[in-house]
């Protein structure tokens, strides 16, 4: 053995062949062979649309037996079909609105890999953290006492004095109830409401007002739509998935809100029929859990539950109820309590006492609404049950005239912006009052009265700029004449002339 068999050893100095890499080349491969055998083995499957493998476009949607489709196609499928009117998002284009059709829903194929709409929990856990979001304008442990609602209810609704008091202390109750969650170990029972009344009494709006000045989530539905569980039509727990949409999916807050269920009286149960009532009867039986406070399993952004659409976990013992109505043929109920003890004699009430009581509907009892067709159980849940006021010429002068944004204001303020000042004669505003009665809609007649008057009004001003004023007298409202139109005396508008 000679010297050059036996040389220094350097630290320092790098292997020309080091034994890890060997190592590690060799269990690479073994895995590369194992994959390459594991995919021999299953067979590449291909997207129906665009033809790419699954290794490329990622896992695929069975279809049917031999028919698959990837994430990408079937999403570009469905925006295709919003985009032509077909389905959901934009349907500007569209005549068809397929977010209507019950139990079809169109979504975000994110859902089904995790990237669904955004719920916040009742802990405030979300995208958007609750400290983020603004405080509301009323605090639950601040509540505003009941005089100073109805006050601010007076500011945009003229009279429905005994309403709006019965409103005020109910929501004050209510959420009183929801900040103090027992007292003395005494469990406060929902506060939820009736509310009948002809149509045009402003039964929608005094909700829309109330829930808009307590800034609270406000639900607007139609019990119309509804139907038993199983048959076309929305879902009793749409009422709820619509609730927690107007509060933006966060359920803490969506918990805390008002639902308010328009045509109620829709729902009374037949009569005199054969058939299952599936859209009466079974409708309140199927409201009860939700008036008198359960666990409610509501879908997001649909009006049904089926296996495309993620659903969420609501408990309405905080959400306040409010069922309105029109209930007709109410009137003649009452009438035929009232007058079942009249008799003959001096003393005896005639039975045409209450044919010109136009409030007849403020004398309801529990027992009218049971022959009207509404179940104990359904009333039993509703404990507060009042009525509007039928609306009588001065009251719907003052709608006219008195409140923030009473129809005139914003006749006045639209003609403002060409500067042109308009006013309304009291004689006028009586007239337009008689034609709202004489049609029997309320204070919903009113605008489309002035909008008929306007029309030509509005047409003309712009076309002249010499217009100053225009006063709407009542011969014009009669058809008798032509409103008074006052030129200015300077002349042009500045703006308008160097335009022209």
């Amino acid at each position: 053995m000679s010297d050059k068999d036996f040389r220094e050893f350097d630290p320092d100095e790098k292997s020309t062949t080091d034994i890890s890499d060997e190592v590690i080349e060799e269990v690479t491969g073994q895995e590369i062979k194992r994959d390459k055998a594991d995919h021999e083995d299953k067979p590449t499957e291909f997207c129906y649309i665009c033809h790419r493998p699954d290794n490329i476009a990622g896992p695929l949607i069975k279809m049917a037996p031999g028919m698959s489709v990837c994430r990408d196609c079937m999403q570009h499928t469905f925006d295709s079909m919003g985009g032509f009117g077909f389905g959901g998002g934009d349907n500007s284009k569209s005549n068809v609105d397929m977010n209507k059709i019950p139990n079809i829903s169109f979504l975000n194929l994110g859902s089904l890999f995790g990237e669904g709409p955004k719920v916040k929990n009742a802990h405030g856990a979300a995208s958007q953290k609750a400290e983020d979001r603004p405080a509301p304008a009323i605090d639950i442990n601040n509540i505003i006492p009941p005089h100073k609602i109805k006050a601010m209810l007076d500011e945009y609704v003229v009279g429905q004095d005994y309403a709006k008091k019965v409103m005020s202390v109910a929501v004050y109750n209510h959420y009183k109830r929801v900040a103090t969650g027992t007292m003395d170990d005494i469990e406060i029972e929902k506060s939820n409401m009736l509310m009948l009344g002809p149509t045009g009494s402003g039964k929608t709006y005094l909700v829309r007002t109330l829930a808009r000045l307590l800034d609270v989530p406000l639900a607007i539905t139609d019990a119309t739509s509804l139907t038993e569980a199983g048959y076309i039509g929305d879902d009793i727990e749409s009422v709820v998935s619509k609730l927690l949409a107007a509060a933006g999916n966060d359920v803490e807050r969506c918990q805390q809100g008002i639902i308010f269920i328009d045509e109620i009286d829709k729902l009374a149960k037949k009569k005199n029929t054969n058939q299952r009532d599936v859209s009466g009867e079974s409708v309140q039986q199927g409201m009860l859990k939700l008036l008198e406070g359960a666990d409610v399993e509501v879908p997001i952004g649909a009006s049904s539950k089926n296996a495309m659409v993620p659903t969420t976990t609501i408990n309405t013992r905080n959400i306040l109820f409010i069922c309105g109505g029109a209930f007709p043929a109410m009137d003649e109920i009452i009438k035929a309590r009232l007058n079942k003890h009249s008799s003959m004699g001096f003393m005896a009430d005639l039975k045409d006492k209450y044919d010109d009581d136009k409030n007849i509907l403020q004398k309801v009892t529990v027992e009218d609404l049971r022959e009207f067709g509404m179940i104990p159980e359904f009333i039993g849940r509703l404990p507060i049950v009042f009525a509007t006021e039928m609306l009588d010429e001065d009251m719907l002068v003052r709608i006219l005239k008195e409140p923030k944004n009473a129809i005139i204001k914003q006749y006045q303020k639209l003609l403002e912006l060409d500067e042109v000042k308009l006013d309304f004669e009291d004689e006028a505003l009586h007239a337009i009052a008689r034609k709202a009665l004489d049609k029997k809609l309320g204070a919903r007649g009113l605008r489309s009265i002035i909008e008929e008057f306007m029309l030509d009004i509005m047409y003309e001003i712009p076309k002249d700029d010499n217009i100053g004023q225009v006063i709407i007298t009542e011969d014009y409202i009669e058809k008798k004449g032509g409103p008074r139109i006052l030129v200015r005396t300077t002349g042009m508008i500045p703006e308008k002339a160097a335009a022209n």
